[in-house]
């Protein structure tokens, strides 16, 4: 039974256009859906809502025509679409056998960009269809030299470059699995994410771009290499013209001018759809990062439903992300080649202080259509007074954004600097499920500060704690029936208990993902934050996120934390941390203005306990809050229980917030 509390829809800030709404792919596959599968309650293929109750209420239904839709090219067919619909271990096609790597290269015009590199210079080039597939078969074959065959395991130590894209097709052709992570993670880092897959083949570049500096990354890929016994061989990328280090007993044996230079013919290995194609990892902020293993055939249906239908990629489109190889976010970016657009890879600070719009000139002169990013770095714009249209941006159509919930304040701003007829699609989903669980569409209304809607195929609701659906109230977000890139199991989990512990033991049978959402009754999504991170006081729910909207839209600060911790004695503390901009005193003028900023804006009962000011917040690689890790430090557990120092971006955060919770404690025992 769902619990719903009836409220008048909203004015959407952005209605969906309608030219734009009917020619869309997803417009296109609802046609198509209901003329050859039947789908009933589409009468009009701009309906969104009904485009998704039918996909999920039918999912064999569904996933059939994003298969045929695509054309996908399977060497044997499958037997059924869903053999067995259980959570975890739905069997997804079984039967069928395919390779990922042979849908990202045959849409490719062999003379247009398949792949555009850019830099923070300003600098770039390009490399055609042809280009790229005569590269990843040199690679290949490379590998296959090198003793890599079917299952097993290569790992890039590598920025977001093309050597990237290329290794990781040529690892895929082969029917190996891949992993990769940013050369901003120091060698042990990387080392406990790469040892536990006991990789075969390690490629790593000599360096990165970040703000203006050439970071030189030798020494760390010889102390990586060195750290991964089971290696044959690693491949080293010249990226920034460093040259090559001296090897000192270790594997660096093939530069990648050798090992991409070949004159090869490309094959590629057919597999079961459930073959694994990749090993991505969570944050690992307690503990070995747990290796989170998808498929080729769920990755390759998910990626043409979120990328061709959701961001109505196509031939001729150009996608800009920015984004680390160590995100989620990157292996979008690899998979707009399935589609046959053009993706762009990035090396270098997204807002280098040399020329902090230069993400936006470039967009301008590649002319993309997708462009997509952070609500951090939006934000971030807007308060350096960025003005992006001093660039033509009149090709851009979408502006997705993820990592975090985009605050309201954001929309206006995209509209008034960017561009007033942008679909502004904010997204979140997770690197569990490598896509999203509910974003925008061409044919999807936007409200600000919302999600506009469930992505096709997601089954999505918000629980309250007894396991009933709630509209219109905070809940858990769930998701009821699979999806085919949900994991087919965690590396070095052979019971499935981690696997299960992760995301089923809440509600059995169904996906917990651990975010607090409001599921409206106008279909939005509205996201409160992280559901282990929830400030609870006096049994009121608050999200932390609707507290960092209000106090990050204030031009004295630049980044906001707050968290709620529970205290020995029963009491409740709830801090807000803050960290100002250059020029701002946390006076108790500024206490105060803060304070009621978030009374007005949400309620009294959000404002803070304490407002104090800090050096900064830590996040993890990937640029998520640690909320539950600083709460944990407040309340005074050691930091070696808390998390791994390497997965935090400033290590030195840790240490100052566990300072904090030893004053605190220490405080709080002699008052007592």
């Amino acid at each position: 039974m769902t619990t719903q509390h009836s409220t008048p829809c909203p004015e959407p800030f952005l209605p969906p256009d309608p030219q734009a709404a009917a020619s869309s792919r997803i417009a296109d596959l609802a046609r198509w859906a209901a003329r050859h599968q039947g789908a009933d309650g589409i009468q009009d293929p701009t309906d969104y809502q009904a485009l998704h109750h039918w996909s999920v209420t039918d999912l064999e239904a569904f996933w059939a025509a994003v298969w045929e839709y695509f054309e996908v090219d399977a060497t044997t067919p499958y037997k059924r679409v869903l053999a067995e619909e259980t959570m975890p271990g739905a069997r997804w096609f079984p039967g069928a056998t395919l390779n990922y790597a042979h849908h990202a290269l045959r849409n490719l015009h062999p003379d247009a960009p398949a792949i555009t590199a850019l830099d923070e210079t300003g600098a770039a080039y390009e490399i055609t269809g042809r280009q790229l597939r005569a590269r990843v078969a040199s690679v290949a074959a490379t590998l296959r030299d090198l003793g890599v065959g079917q299952g097993d395991r290569v790992v890039g130590y590598l920025p977001n470059t093309p050597h990237a894209v290329i290794a990781f097709l040529a690892t895929a052709s082969l029917g190996a699995v891949w992993s990769v992570c940013g050369q901003d993670y120091a060698p042990k880092a990387a080392a406990d994410r790469f040892a536990q897959l006991e990789p075969t083949v390690l490629i790593t570049a000599d360096g990165y771009l970040f703000n203006g500096t050439r970071h030189d990354r030798r020494a760390a890929s010889l102390e990586l290499a060195a750290a991964l016994p089971t290696l044959k061989a690693t491949v080293l990328v010249d990226h920034v013209g460093l040259g090559r280090p001296e090897d000192r007993g270790t594997r660096l044996t093939v530069p990648w001018e050798e090992a991409a230079g070949r004159v090869e013919y490309l094959t590629t290995t057919p597999v079961p759809f459930d073959h694994p194609l990749w090993i991505v990892f969570s944050s690992g902020t307690t503990g070995l990062p747990k290796g989170i293993v998808h498929g080729h055939g769920g990755v390759l249906l998910e990626h043409l439903k979120i990328l061709g239908l959701h961001c109505d990629l196509g031939v001729g489109d150009r996608l800009l992300w920015y984004t680390t190889t160590h995100w989620m976010m990157w292996n979008l970016v690899v998979s707009t080649l399935l589609t046959g657009a053009t993706t762009c890879t990035y090396d270098g600070s997204p807002a280098p202080v040399a020329r902090p719009d230069v993400l936006w000139e470039l967009a301008a002169r590649h002319k993309v259509t997708v462009f997509g990013t952070s609500p951090q770095y939006l934000l971030a714009m807007a308060k350096l007074g960025i003005e992006p249209t001093v660039h033509d941006l009149s090709a851009i159509r979408v502006v997705g954004c993820t990592g975090s919930a985009l605050p309201a304040s954001a929309y206006p701003w995209v509209r008034d600097h960017v561009g007033a007829g942008i679909q502004l699609a904010s997204t979140s989903g997770g690197t569990d499920i490598v896509s999203g669980f509910a974003g925008s569409a061409p044919t999807t209304p936007v409200w600000a500060g919302e999600l506009s809607a469930p992505n096709l195929g997601v089954a999505l609701a918000a629980y309250d704690a007894e396991g009933h659906p709630v509209v219109d109230q905070v809940g858990e977000l769930v998701v009821t029936r699979p999806m085919p890139s949900m994991p087919l199991y965690f590396w070095n989990d052979p019971d499935g208990s981690r696997y299960r512990d992760a995301y089923f033991t809440a509600y059995p049978g169904v996906w917990r993902h651990g975010d607090w959402i409001t599921h409206t009754s106008h279909g939005s999504v509205i996201v409160h934050g992280r559901s282990d991170a929830t400030l609870n006081r006096n049994g009121v729910r608050l999200g932390s996120a609707d507290i960092h909207d209000i106090v990050e839209r204030l031009p004295e600060i630049t980044e906001a934390l707050v968290i709620g911790a529970e205290e020995p004695d029963g009491g409740y503390w709830m801090p807000l941390f803050v960290v100002l901009a250059d020029g701002a005193t946390l006076d108790d003028s500024l206490r105060e203005k803060i304070r009621d900023a978030i009374r007005d804006g949400a309620s009294p009962r959000h404002v803070p306990d304490e407002i104090l000011a800090v050096p900064g917040i830590p996040h993890t690689k990937t640029g998520k809050k640690l909320e539950v890790p600083v709460k944990r430090l407040l309340q005074g557990a050691p930091a070696e229980q808390v998390l791994n120092p390497s997965a935090v971006d400033n290590p030195e955060l840790v240490a100052y917030f566990a300072r904090l919770g030893a004053e605190r404690s220490e405080r709080s025992t002699h008052h007592t």
